[in-house]
């Protein structure tokens, strides 16, 4: 089933479009979540609050590009998760994703020195003075968080481009944030 035509379940109040949804994005929406959270326990809960946000937000919400308005409830709902189970829970590698990014935006949580919206926009200025290369890298590591060697294998580079790559990104993306007036 086409995208248009799941959008259009939705706005129809149609329950017919959680099992088209489901069934054309769940191993994605799936993906993304288990990358947040490290294991299967939650994924599937996570998953189905994946289905109720897309539920709850169209209508009003009709999203041009449904697999991207998905993707980013699910980013979101697993966040919030992996929020919640932080103190109770380590060994995603979630953790190594924020410890690699705090080095350009400082060490203290985002919401405590910088408005998270704000931050997000200048990260995505910054990424578009990059190569392509640079910010399909920056993106699949900070954004899916795939690891150095899935990186690696999807791109054809080397494992220490990979991670070459990603320093030069982050220590650029620390300079553009500096200039931008952010006290890191």
């Amino acid at each position: 089933m086409e995208d248009r035509e799941i959008i259009a379940l939705f706005w129809a109040r149609s329950q017919e479009a959680i099992r088209e949804t489901a069934r054309k994005y769940g191993a994605y929406c799936g993906t993304i979540i288990r990358r947040v959270l490290g294991d299967g326990r939650d994924a599937e809960e996570c998953l189905n609050d994946t289905w109720l946000g897309a539920w709850n937000a169209m209508p009003p919400q009709r999203p041009n590009r449904l697999n991207v308005f998905l993707g980013r409830i699910a980013r979101n709902t697993a966040l919030d998760r992996w929020s919640y189970n932080h103190a109770q829970r380590r060994g995603s590698g979630f953790e190594a994703v924020l410890e690699e990014l705090a080095e350009c935006v400082g060490g203290t949580p985002l919401e405590e020195t910088l408005e998270a919206r704000q931050l997000g926009e200048a990260i995505s200025a910054y990424l578009d003075t990059v190569s392509p290369t640079a910010r399909q890298v920056f993106l699949r590591r900070y954004w899916y968080c795939d690891t150095i060697p899935e990186i690696a294998a999807a791109t054809g580079f080397s494992r220490s481009k990979v991670t070459s790559l990603l320093h030069r990104t982050r220590k650029g993306l620390r300079t553009y944030l500096l200039e931008e007036g952010y006290d890191l």
